[in-house]
């Protein structure tokens, strides 16, 4: 613990060791999120020629993996509180680094699921205890921001995949294979850098959350922690939309290169640079939706951001001219981090710092739920129909649903 203090203190010399967290925060999501998950939306053409594997199977890979999300995200609350974020993290981390590494070396779809599945579960570990050191680190004033720049992590690892992917598939006979070794052996080095600075809370380094003084610590009373009623309202009512949000997006993120190369025609290369194109522009995605969430408030920025959503799915789904194939990608881009940082930030709003671990937990497992289904049936419905247009729509009906109940979340209880 005095070593922990001592190399805390020096790093906020001149900047609150808060930020540090943050900046190791957005690496984290870098590895678990953006490597571990979003980088087989591109992975999937090579991979599905190469193991001759249908729309179907193709989903199947995508929800094994969020099943192990689940599955990682039930256990969270208790293995945070036994073994601490910090630890928990950069173990999580080195999990879905060793299973990516053995991905590539796998020769059948059933061991790839398997392991895919594994990655999940690391990603689940990782994720859901990083977001909430966040809420340990910073004050409600701060903490939308705050989450909005750790979750542009998943950002650069898009514009990474997207670019990285297709070129290792121009120069090996079996790229794929590479790529996910490269991206494991990525994803270990930051096991190691999270476990080196990460700390489980600033009462641990001495200090006071960023944006809270010595002088207020506990400025705001907060009704929702003392009523159970209300309690379980508002995680219910946060939990559907984060739902509906983990259906949605994830048919677009894991079909979009697919649907690109096999629908419009665009070669792998072509549509690499499109996802890159996302992961480019949401990079701006949760900074600036997050600020936007603590200026005007939590409800009007979800709102804007599912009416944003939704006409990206929309002009996906429908044959429409190549400009509005743009304009897709980027209303995806400009908003795709933006829900997670503002749902973290919410949760931290009504439970406080002491309960985010287990409710952000909580609603991140109904999150994880649309995540599996999401993808497996978009795959069926693809297959029935030849086409993804339907699952587009689809998903374009649940973010606009998105909107309705973001419209009626109360306000803050304080």
């Amino acid at each position: 613990m005095d070593s922990h203090n001592i190399s805390c203190k020096k790093g906020i010399s001149s900047v609150h060791y808060g930020w540090y967290v943050m900046a190791t925060g957005t690496l984290c999501l870098f590895a678990s999120l953006g490597l571990g998950r979003f980088s087989l939306g591109v992975l999937l053409p090579s991979m599905g020629r190469a193991l001759q594997l249908s729309y179907r199977q193709m989903g199947l890979i995508g929800t094994l993996n969020f099943i192990g999300y689940l599955i990682a995200v039930l256990l969270c609350g208790r293995l945070t509180r036994r073994f601490g974020a910090r630890r928990l993290i950069g173990t999580a981390l080195a999990i879905i680094g060793i299973s990516m590494l053995l991905i590539g070396w796998a020769q059948n779809l059933y061991l790839i699921l398997a392991l895919y599945l594994l990655t999940g579960i690391g990603s689940g570990l990782s994720n859901v205890p990083m977001v909430s050191l966040i809420s340990c680190w910073f004050a409600s004033n701060k903490r939308g921001r705050a989450t909005g720049f750790v979750a542009i992590g998943s950002g650069f690892a898009i514009i990474l995949s997207g670019k990285l992917i297709p070129y290792l598939n121009t120069v090996y006979e079996q790229g794929w294979r590479v790529s996910w070794l490269v991206l494991g052996t990525i994803v270990l080095c930051v096991a190691a850098i999270c476990s080196l600075i990460l700390r489980n809370s600033p009462q641990e380094c001495g200090l006071l959350p960023v944006g809270m003084t010595e002088s207020h610590p506990n400025k705001h009373h907060n009704a929702y922690a003392e009523s159970p009623r209300l309690r379980s309202s508002i995680v219910l009512h946060c939990a559907a939309i984060y739902f509906l949000f983990g259906f949605s997006y994830v048919i677009y993120a894991t079909f979009i290169v697919t649907t690109l190369v096999q629908e419009k025609g665009f070669s792998e290369a072509v549509a690499g640079n499109f996802w890159s194109w996302v992961g480019l522009l949401s990079l701006f995605s949760g900074p600036a939706f997050g600020i936007f969430s603590d200026r005007f408030g939590r409800r009007p920025a979800l709102m804007l951001v599912f009416a944003i959503q939704s006409v990206a799915y929309l002009l996906i789904a429908l044959d429409l001219p190549q400009i509005f194939l743009y304009l897709s990608i980027g209303c995806y881009g400009i908003v795709v981090w933006s829900v997670p940082s503002i749902m973290a930030a919410l949760v931290g709003d009504y439970a406080g710092a002491e309960r985010v671990a287990a409710i952000f937990g909580f609603i991140t497992f109904v999150f994880g739920l649309g995540q599996v289904i999401g993808p497996y049936l978009a795959g069926v419905l693809a297959d029935t129909t030849g086409s993804f247009a339907g699952s587009f729509l689809m998903a374009a009906f649940f973010a606009l649903t998105a909107v309705f109940l973001s419209a009626f979340l109360p306000k803050k209880q304080s």
